[in-house]
C-alpha cells in the first residue's frame, strides 16, 4: 500500500461570503453572531473577510442557523461537471 499526504486545503473564502451574506439579509451584525457563537468579533470578522478556518463546531453552528448548502464548497469539482478522483 502506498501512503500519501493529501496536500488538499479547504477554501473557506465562498463560505465565509455566504455567512456574511446571510448575516446581512438576516440583520444580524458580527457582534451578534460572536455573542452566540461565544467568539470574538474579531474571530467573525476573519471567517467572513479573510476566510479563516473556524472550528468545526463554529462552522456547524453558523451554517446551520443561516441554513447554507456547503456541497457547493466541498465538492467544487462535482460543481463544475468533472469528476473527483482519488489518487492511488
Amino acid at each position: 500500500m502506498k501512503i500519501e499526504r493529501d496536500e488538499r486545503r479547504f477554501d473557506f473564502h465562498g463560505t465565509g461570503e455566504a455567512i456574511k451574506d446571510a448575516g446581512k439579509a438576516s440583520g444580524m451584525t458580527q457582534e451578534q453572531l460572536a455573542f452566540i457563537v461565544d467568539r470574538a468579533p474579531c474571530t467573525i470578522m476573519y471567517h467572513e473577510n479573510h476566510g479563516q478556518h473556524p472550528s468545526l463546531s463554529t462552522f456547524y453552528q453558523m451554517v446551520t442557523m443561516f441554513d447554507i448548502s456547503v456541497e457547493q464548497y466541498f465538492y467544487l469539482f462535482q460543481n463544475r461537471g468533472e469528476r473527483v478522483q482519488k489518487a492511488d
